[in-house]
């Protein structure tokens, strides 16, 4: 179809308009997007956790990888459909991939700290994934506060850990995208989130969306972009996942809310070397494993003055930092993820 040019309006193509507007319409009236995960099996359990076994599609690396995600949201977005599946990626590539689904915590899971959840949930899966495996060694890779929480257990646990990978990960947690007032009372003492943290034991979803989308200003942008290109069926469909998944939150153990607000954000003990863990003391110098670090340049979440100090808290030798063009959540749904840690894990497995 001829595109239309006039003095008034740039060139206009009707076939795109058509696509835009058809593609909007179906994005408000049909259900959300399905997501199909890549082919996989359940090989632990605990409580609301469970531990994904995805076979390499063909097996071409002896040491498997073992993924970590935040407990704020689900962890789905790693494997969000064909074509920006970090997992499918990593077994298109020759991995065997072990994924950590924390689960949602119910009303009786308000109790569950930071501790239980990095002790008796991530160091007994990886325990178990080196059993299922029965491989000798196992790498260990984390997102965003996944990243964190990854980083801790290697600092403090006896698995033998062959290579760590964090990406998008904070560790120091005194500077961040919490508006200046907020992070300053908190670290001043002036806020407190214990009471609210105990007078609903759990933190419902609903809530957790609402401080996500506080911190997350880049989802209005999103929108535009979803306008603007709407006669791209494929972007379209990307889309379409990434909302279902925006909006579809965690809730929040309300002992390791205030663990995470106090500990690690107010007092900022991961930084300080103060930071206790099921009875053993947090120190990233225990870290001498292969190491490799990645920001993203457009990053509204996770600031990339917040990875860098991990560089020089650790002991490892071999260790690299890179920055990808992009955002936090565009990481994952572009599929390039898996091609960054490929990269580097190729020749380290």
């Amino acid at each position: 179809m001829k595109a239309i040019t006039t003095n008034l309006f740039p060139i206009l193509s009707l076939e795109n308009e058509a696509k835009r507007w058809n593609q909007l319409y179906k994005i408000m009236t049909e259900p959300k997007p399905d997501i199909v995960p890549t082919p996989r099996q359940a090989v632990w359990k605990k409580n609301k956790a469970t531990l994904w076994y995805h076979p390499a599609k063909e097996k071409r690396h002896t040491v498997p990888v073992f993924l970590v995600y935040s407990l704020l949201n689900k962890v789905y977005i790693l494997d969000i459909g064909e074509g920006s599946s970090v997992v499918g990626g990593l077994t298109e590539r020759g991995y065997d991939v072990y994924l950590l689904d924390w689960g949602s915590p119910g009303l009786e899971d308000s109790d569950i700290t930071l501790d239980h959840y990095i002790i008796d949930y991530l160091e007994k899966a990886l325990k178990r994934a080196l059993r299922h495996s029965g491989a000798k060694e196992i790498s260990l890779a984390g997102y965003c506060l996944g990243g964190t929480i990854a980083a801790i257990l290697a600092s403090i646990t006896d698995l033998p850990i062959k290579n760590l990978s964090l990406a998008a990960v904070p560790i120091d947690f005194s500077v961040g995208v919490l508006p200046n007032k907020i992070l300053e009372g908190l670290q001043k003492g002036q806020l407190s989130v214990d009471r609210f943290a105990d007078a609903h034991g759990t933190i419902p979803s609903e809530i957790m969306y609402l401080v996500f989308r506080m911190v997350s200003p880049g989802y209005a942008s999103s929108k535009i972009n979803l306008v603007t290109r709407a006669h791209e069926e494929k972007y379209v469909e990307k889309w379409r996942r990434m909302d279902k998944w925006t909006k579809d939150s965690a809730s929040f153990s309300g002992a390791a809310f205030k663990q995470l607000f106090n500990d690690l954000i107010k007092n900022n003990k991961l930084l300080k070397g103060e930071l206790v863990i099921g009875g053993r003391k947090v120190d990233l110098k225990n870290i001498n494993c292969p190491l490799f670090v990645f920001s993203c340049s457009r990053d509204t979440l996770i600031l990339e003055k917040q990875s860098l100090p991990v560089m020089n808290l650790v002991s490892s030798i071999d260790k690299t930092y890179e920055v990808y063009e992009g955002g936090h959540v565009s990481l994952v749904l572009t599929g390039v993820f898996a091609e960054i840690w490929d990269k580097w894990l190729s020749a380290r497995s």
